[in-house]
């Protein structure tokens, strides 16, 4: 008796610290009137994101769904059903599928002036200028193999976040793949670069004129869905689905029990049914 007391004791006092950890920081006046970001936020880990990938590739969504559900974390991390992949691959291969740990990045509605009429090279001028001081693609540099790049449109429909020059340019320094709430473009190229890209809405136009980037590395909510950087992001043919960074290594886990029981059960079936083995039950 005195020891499970102690245990639970325990196991209160650790929950007590990590509620404390986790609370919103005390600001004074001048700092509230300078503006801060309130939710906590650890920024991007500095660690190779690869290791962590490597533990949930060949993972499906249910799969990590259900062992969020064994965590306690059931019905946490689900993006919305408008987020869909852009194209799908048919094969066993499952090409569409990715994960990766979380980049954010936040774009706001502009409020300056349009370019209006102008001569085209004045106009080239202004777009060049707008790209490379409103609209920076700042997070480009930091991109490493592994990395999942989440991007928060609020909202804004008329602008194409992802493109099919950005994207490829991300995928050399070995993106795995795009989540966003806004628009892709040039999503012919895109299917035919075979690059993994979930959006909301397809089309728009650029940035200039448009939005501007606001914020790096921040929690962002994409598809009704906390994003933090460092979250690890699964996505395929069923949708997308954001594992918390602290949850990360328990929850692989746990889904690759599930997913192996899942593969034994649909091997006994295919045999039973002559169904030729693809590498779904491998």
């Amino acid at each position: 008796m005195i020891r499970t007391t102690l245990s639970l004791l325990t196991i209160l006092a650790c929950a007590t610290v990590a509620f404390v950890q986790g609370q919103t920081r005390k600001l004074s006046p001048d700092e509230l009137r300078k503006g801060a970001t309130l939710y906590p936020n650890q920024g991007l880990p500095a660690e190779d994101p690869m290791p962590q990938v490597k533990k949930y590739e060949g993972l499906r969504t249910t799969d990590v769904l259900d062992a969020m559900q064994a965590v306690g974390l059931q019905d946490r991390g689900i993006m919305d059903k408008t987020i869909r992949p852009l194209w799908r691959d048919y094969s066993d291969k499952v090409a569409h599928r990715f994960y990766g740990i979380a980049i954010t990045y936040q774009y706001v509605p502009t409020n300056k002036p349009a370019a209006y009429k102008v001569p085209y090279a004045d106009f080239k001028k202004w777009h060049s200028h707008w790209y490379g001081t409103y609209a920076p693609e700042a997070f480009s540099p930091i991109i490493r193999p592994g990395h999942a790049v989440v991007i928060d449109a609020q909202g804004i429909e008329n602008t194409g976040f992802v493109g099919s020059n950005n994207t490829l340019n991300w995928f050399s320094r070995g993106m795995t793949g795009v989540v966003t709430n806004g628009n892709a473009r040039d999503t012919d190229e895109l299917i035919l670069e075979r690059i993994p890209v979930y959006s909301k809405y397809q089309g728009g136009g650029t940035r200039p004129g448009r939005i501007e980037a606001g914020a790096i590395n921040v929690p962002v909510v994409v598809g009704g869905a906390l994003v933090r950087p460092g979250d690890m992001i699964v996505a395929d043919g069923d949708g997308v689905v954001v594992v918390p960074r602290e949850q990360i290594d328990e929850v692989a886990k746990i889904a690759w029990d599930i997913a192996k029981g899942d593969k034994a059960g649909r091997k006994k079936l295919y045999e039973k049914t002559k169904l030729p083995a693809d590498a779904t039950i491998k």
